[in-house]
C-alpha cells in the first residue's frame, strides 16, 4: 500500500522535508521533550536550515530531536500544487504510529479519511475564515490529544482569514499548547495572503506546479484513466491535479471548458462581448448550483431532524417554531458558500482562457514551448497570426486583470464586461 505522501504529486523536495520532520516529531515524543520542554518543539529552526534536514536522519540521542519539528507551518504554491494534500500527509505522518506515514496504521487511515480525533480541518465555505470560527478552534486546539501523540489543526486557504481572525491565530502560535502543530495553507507568503507576524513564527514549505508529465502518470496509476486522456487532461489543466481528474472524468466539465475556448471567436462587437460576458457568468453560477445543490439539501434536512420536524410528539410544533434562527444561519452559510463556489468555478474559466491566449503569445513569438490547449492550437496560431505578439500579450494581460479584480471583490459581472471589451478592443 502507498505511503501518505503518494498523491503529492511532483513535490520531491517538500516530501523529503516533511519526512525528516515527521521522524524528527516522533523522536520528540520518544524523547518526551513535548510535555516536559515545549519551547524546543515550537522554536523550530527557519525554513533552510541544515538542522531540519539532518535531525530526521541522525541517530537517536545524536542530536535534540526538537531541532527538526516545529509547532506552525505554512505551505505555499500556486492553485493545485497540492497545499491541503501536502499538509493531510504531513498530519498523517506526525500521527502515524511508526512515525513515518506507513499509509497502513490506524492514525493514517484515520487522517487521511478525515475521521482523527485529533486531526481538524478548517475548509471555509465562505469568502473569508471569521474571528469566531478561528476563536473556537484555537480553543478546541488546546486540549490534550486524545491518541497520545499531537493535535494537528489544518487551515486550507489561510489568505482568507480576518484580521480578527488572524490575530487569534497568531496569539495561539505564539504560545502554543505542548503538542499542537498548526499547518497553514496559503498561494504565497506575501503579506495580502499572510500576515507577517504569522509568517515569520512559520516554517515555510514552498510547493510547485506540479509537471504534466508527473500529473498524468497520477490519473494513470491511481483513477485508470488512459494514458492519452491522462496526458491532454494534464496539460489542459496547467498542472491543476483536481481539475485535470475532472477534465478526465467528467463530459459536462469538459462541454464547459470547450465553451470558454469559444470565447475568442464569439468576440465580433460590443453586443457579442456583453453576450459572451453573461454566459460566461451564467455557466459559472450553474456550474456552482450543481455543486452546492445537493449538499444544501442534505444538511437542511439534517438540521430540521435534529430540531424535530416531523415529530408528534409533544412540543414538536414548538420546537421548529423556534428553530427559525438556526435555519436563517444555516441559509446565510449556503448563501456564502454558493458564493465561494460560483467565484471559484469562475475563476476556473479565466484559467483556461488565459491559457488559450498564452498559447497565442508563445506562437506569435515562436517560442519552442507545448501549448497548454492542443485541441485549439489551429485556432491560437490564427489569433496569433492576426494579433501579433503584442496583441495576444494585451489580451493575456486582460484576462489577469479580470480575475485580480474578482479577487480584490468586484462584482465579477462588471469585471467580465470589462474583460470582454478589451479582448474584442485588443
Amino acid at each position: 500500500m502507498p505511503d501518505v505522501f503518494a498523491d503529492l504529486v511532483g513535490q520531491d523536495e517538500a516530501v523529503v522535508e516533511l519526512r525528516r520532520a515527521a521522524a524528527a516529531a516522533a523522536a520528540v515524543l520518544r524523547a518526551g521533550v513535548a510535555d516536559r520542554a515545549p519551547a524546543l518543539v515550537a522554536a523550530g529552526p527557519a525554513s533552510g536550515d541544515e538542522s531540519a534536514r539532518t535531525a530526521g536522519d541522525a541517530a537517536p540521542g545524536a542530536v535534540d530531536p526538537s531541532t527538526g519539528m516545529t509547532h506552525a507551518w505554512i505551505f505555499t504554491g500556486p492553485p493545485g500544487s497540492g497545499r491541503s494534500v501536502a499538509a493531510r500527509a504531513f498530519a498523517a505522518a506526525l500521527q502515524c504510529r511508526h512515525g513515518t506515514g506507513c499509509g497502513e496504521c490506524p492514525g493514517c487511515h484515520t487522517t487521511m479519511g478525515g475521521t482523527h480525533a485529533d486531526v481538524r480541518m478548517v475548509v471555509p465555505e465562505g469568502l473569508s475564515i471569521g474571528v469566531g470560527e478561528m476563536r473556537a478552534l484555537v480553543l478546541r486546539a488546546a486540549s490534550t490529544p486524545s491518541g497520545g501523540r499531537w493535535q494537528v489543526v489544518i487551515i486550507e486557504d489561510a489568505d482568507r482569514l480576518t484580521e480578527a481572525a488572524g490575530n487569534a491565530l497568531l496569539k495561539a502560535i505564539e504560545e502554543p499548547p505542548p503538542r499542537t502543530v498548526f499547518l497553514l495553507c496559503a498561494p504565497s507568503t506575501h503579506p495580502d495572503d499572510i500576515s507577517v507576524t504569522i509568517r515569520s513564527r512559520c516554517r515555510v514549505v514552498p510547493l510547485r506546479q506540479p509537471p504534466a508529465a508527473a500529473v498524468a502518470e497520477v490519473l494513470v496509476r491511481r483513477d485508470g484513466i488512459a494514458p492519452d486522456v491522462a496526458q491532454w487532461a494534464a496539460a489542459a489543466a496547467q498542472g491543476h491535479v483536481g481539475r485535470a481528474r475532472r477534465l478526465a472524468r467528467d463530459p459536462e466539465a469538459r462541454k464547459r471548458r470547450e465553451a470558454v475556448l469559444a470565447v475568442p471567436r464569439r468576440l465580433t462587437g460590443v453586443g457579442a462581448a456583453f453576450d459572451a460576458a453573461s454566459a460566461l457568468i451564467e455557466a459559472a453560477e450553474a456550474e456552482a448550483a450543481a455543486s452546492v445543490t445537493e449538499a444544501d439539501t442534505a444538511e437542511r434536512a439534517a438540521l430540521e431532524t435534529a430540531l424535530g420536524a416531523g415529530g408528534t410528539g409533544r412540543g414538536a410544533a414548538g420546537a421548529m417554531r423556534g428553530a427559525a434562527g438556526q435555519l436563517k444561519e444555516l441559509e446565510k452559510r449556503q448563501k456564502s458558500r454558493a458564493t465561494r463556489a460560483q467565484r471559484d468555478a469562475l475563476d476556473r474559466a479565466l484559467v483556461d482562457l488565459a491559457g488559450f491566449y498564452r498559447d497565442a503569445l508563445t506562437m506569435a513569438l515562436r517560442a519552442p514551448v507545448a501549448p497548454v490547449h492542443t485541441d485549439t492550437a489551429a485556432l491560437a496560431g490564427a489569433g496569433a497570426q492576426k494579433w501579433d505578439a503584442e496583441g495576444a500579450l494585451r489580451r493575456l494581460e486582460a484576462v489577469l486583470a479580470c480575475r485580480a479584480a474578482i479577487e480584490a471583490n468586484v462584482k465579477p459581472r462588471i469585471a467580465v464586461e470589462a474583460m470582454m471589451l478589451a479582448l474584442w478592443k485588443g
